[in-house]
């Protein structure tokens, strides 16, 4: 089985392709069990491309004590060292967003391009939707106010004439806990790596990341909403900022999005 010693913590980790080294740090619900995922796309044509399972999830370790982004933050570069990666490209999606705007402001050295997707930077630039409290909702209200969030088109009456929709989204949004929420300490990491996420606040030291990046959003995310997308790249010097034809999961609904990443990480300036 593919893990390694990063720090403090044992990462089940996974990678594929060749190329230019590219870490992909994935979002809260991230569990490389759950197929297909981001070596199942087009990355790994262009890029040798190494995706783990975050603190607290899938097959990584899920210590019980609290978590801070610093820790997210230290487990990628460690990772990367670990796997003698000294820099890579990074790409982080939500969460793993979060996690990514860490490291390029700890760990500046490790950062080549920075792809940051679906994410906000706390605090004024704006917090991603508090997802401990849609933790603790009634299941058919988390149910109906996660499909809403992932896409904001899917309204009241929108879900009311997708039925066959609604069940399938409810079936991918139970999956994980379906499959492993008896594992030990399933529902302490995921406990924890929501309590990192809702203090995440990079706002105020965003001007100091110096890696070319590319901030991406979907136009109907009600987690990432616009609008933080837009403060984001506003905040970052340099920063880039393409909009995608679909919600939270844009990248899955938008073909054209992972070739302006590729596009993006391809360039030599």
């Amino acid at each position: 089985m593919p893990f390694m010693q990063a720090g403090d913590i044992e990462l089940y980790f996974e990678s594929k392709g060749e190329g230019p080294p590219l870490l992909f740090i994935s979002g809260s619900n991230g569990d490389l069990r759950i197929k297909p995922n981001m070596l199942d796309g087009p990355l790994p044509n262009h890029f040798e491309v190494v995706t783990y399972d975050q603190r607290g999830l899938g097959q990584s370790g899920k210590p019980n004590w609290p978590y801070t982004m610093a820790n997210y933050a230290e487990d990628a570069a460690n990772l990367m060292d670990a796997g003698g990666w000294e820099k890579a490209h990074i790409v982080g999606y939500s969460f793993g967003g979060m996690v990514a705007q860490e490291l390029a402001l700890r760990f500046p050295e490790k950062v080549d391009r920075l792809v940051l997707c679906a994410t906000s930077a706390g605090g004024d630039g704006g917090a991603s939707y508090p997802l401990h409290e849609l933790e603790m909702m009634p299941v058919k209200q988390r149910i109906r106010l996660g499909a809403e969030l992932q896409d904001t088109r899917r309204n009241e009456a929108w879900q009311a004439e997708n039925q066959d929709a609604m069940v399938e989204f409810a079936r991918q949004a139970g999956a994980v806990r379906h499959q492993f929420g008896k594992e030990p300490n399933f529902d302490i990491g995921r406990e924890h790596l929501l309590d990192a996420r809702r203090y995440h606040d990079c706002w105020e030291y965003l001007p100091e990341i110096t890696a070319p990046t590319l901030v991406c959003a979907g136009k109907y995310d009600g987690i990432a909403p616009p609008k933080n997308a837009e403060a984001l790249a506003g905040r970052i010097p340099g920063a880039e900022l393409a909009f995608f034809e679909g919600g939270h999961i844009f990248i899955a609904q938008d073909k054209s999005a992972n070739q302006a990443i590729i596009e993006f990480l391809q360039r030599e300036e």
